[in-house]
This record gives C-alpha cells, structure tokens and sequence, in this order.
C-alpha cells in the first residue's frame, strides 16, 4: 500500500537536537522507535554525535509526515556525502522510504553512499531500484563473556597501561592516523572529535588500554591501543570500540594481547557479552577475533551501498 506524504526540507534554525519539541524532537522519537523495533540503531556515533553537536550544519534533513514519519539525512563532504534513512516502524511499507531516498539522490549528483544498519532485504531492494550497489559490508561480532579468555601475556620492550587524559591526546591522535590511514573514517580523527567523545558518558579512561615502548631509540612511543566502550542499556554490553596497533609494531602480536587486555577488563566489569566491529574483508583481524571465540551472524551485518 502506497500512502502519499510530502517530502520537505528542514530549516538549520528550526532544528535542535536536544529540544523536547519541534521536528528534533519528531526525529529522536522516530530513531528510538526504529532502534526498538530492529535491535540495532539507525544511525551510527559520528551521525549522533554531529547532530547533538553542530545540528544541520553543513547536512540537509528531510522529512515526510506530521508528525513526522520518516526522514532522510544527506551529510558528510561534498567529495563523500552520505544519506541516513529512517522509517518509523508503523509508517513502514507505505512508500515512505522510497519517497525520501528518492527525494534525497535527486538532490545530490553524482556519487553517493547510504548505509543499512542490519543486512534488511527491504533496504537491498530499494537500494537495487535506485541504481546503488552493494560495496562495503562492516561486520559486527559477538562474544559471551561468561566463556573463559586466555591469560594475558607480556611483550618484551612495551608496557600496557591506562590512558591519561591531559597528556596523551596528541600522541594518540597521531598513532591512531598512522594505524589506520587507509580507514575511510577512523583515520580522519581529530582533536574535537577526541574531545567529543572523551566528553561521552561512557567515556572510562580506565577502559583505554595504550601501548608504550620501553626500549631505546623509541623509549615512550605509544605502539598500539584498545579503547573499550560500555553500553548502558539492559542488558549493559562491552564493546571492542577500536584496536590500533603502529605499523612498526605490526607482527609482534601487540593486536592480540591489547585486545586480550580490553577483554579481561570488560569481563570483569561482569558484563555478559561483548561485541565489536571489523570489515567483512578484512581476514586477518576477522580470524584473530574467531579465535578469541567471537562469531558473526548474517544479520548483524551494516551494508553500505553507492550509487552506480
């Protein structure tokens, strides 16, 4: 069935993020609603995180509905835009979301990427209809943790500590690009995004394993790190939230024993599971997380698709 909505714009001065009425607010709901119904969230940190700190700058939000029903957020670089699309569990197989996503290419030529928080069919065909491929999949993997993990083991010439705020920010900004400068997002941090998320509720510098040297010609480098994450929710959850180790380090089974680190200190926290994040492509770190006892399902599987 086909129910006939408007598509709108909305206006950067009549949205704010944290405002309890109004079209954010119209928004949020919709974004729970779908999380709810789904189990995964529609929208990933970096998308929550803008729209709590800069709003719509730089981004366009459309809307379908009133209240609203749907929406489709078209944001990133002009080089790399991006589009979020979300439905209203209730609102759904009515053509809302082939509305805005239809609404939402035309304002964009050329290139331009959308993700699917879940491997959903629904999305793989309205993704086929409007010339997008398939190009990226992000895995997410779990593991109970109520299943023993190996000991933790010593490299010698690094130690492993905590992260200290106030001191380590620029060393670790630097490490982290270097890990990871062919990622298309991890290796683009910057220091307001550090700030932001050290600024999160869930931030726990205790939680936030570095690397350092302690041999000469490098004595204090930092070589790797695992920042963990905890998820509030009921059940809570731990997260692998990143593992980066230098590429001068790479090899020495740093990945694994900073992993095996954060590991061991979610655990115990007493948290019953842990899951994390890595590219389908990626074997080697999908076969170092295999063998720590982490397993993926098909539908815990984020899609990105680019228009052809």
């Amino acid at each position: 069935m086909t129910r006939a909505r408007p598509v709108r714009p909305v206006a950067d001065e009549h949205f704010e993020w944290s405002s309890d009425h109004g079209v954010a607010a119209q928004v949020r709901r919709v974004v729970e609603e779908a999380a709810r119904e789904d189990g995964r969230a529609p929208l990933n940190e970096a998308a929550l995180l803008h729209l709590r700190h800069h709003g719509l700058v730089g981004s366009t939000l459309l809307v379908s509905g009133e209240p609203v029903e749907g929406f489709a957020w078209i944001h990133g670089s002009s080089s790399e835009p991006e589009v979020d699309l979300v439905v209203t569990p209730a609102a759904r197989r009515c053509g809302i979301g082939a509305a805005l996503a239809s609404a939402a290419a035309a304002r964009v030529p050329g290139r331009l990427s959308a993700w699917s928080h879940g491997n959903h069919p629904a999305a793989a065909a309205l993704a086929d209809r409007l010339g997008f491929d398939r190009v990226r999949d992000l895995w997410v993997m779990r593991r109970p943790l109520d299943v023993p993990l190996p000991p933790v083991w010593h490299i010698d010439g690094i130690d492993v500590r905590a992260y200290l705020p106030g001191k380590d920010e620029e060393a670790f900004l630097a490490l982290n690009a270097e890990a990871f400068a062919h990622h298309p997002e991890q290796g683009q941090m910057t220091r307001a995004d550090l700030d932001q998320r050290m600024a999160e509720p869930w931030f726990d510098p205790a939680g936030f394993f570095v690397a350092v040297a302690t041999g000469e010609g490098g004595e204090g480098d930092l070589l790797g790190f695992h920042w963990t994450k905890v998820h509030d929710e009921q059940p809570p959850y731990g997260e692998v939230y990143v593992v980066g180790v230098s590429p001068r380090a790479q090899g020495s089974g740093l990945g694994s024993l900073l992993t095996l680190t954060g590991l061991h200190h979610l655990a115990d926290l007493g948290l019953p599971e842990v899951i994390l994040y890595v590219e389908a492509d990626n074997a080697p770190a999908v076969s170092v997380y295999t063998r720590l006892g982490f397993a993926h399902a098909d539908e815990d599987t984020d899609v990105m698709y680019e228009r052809r």
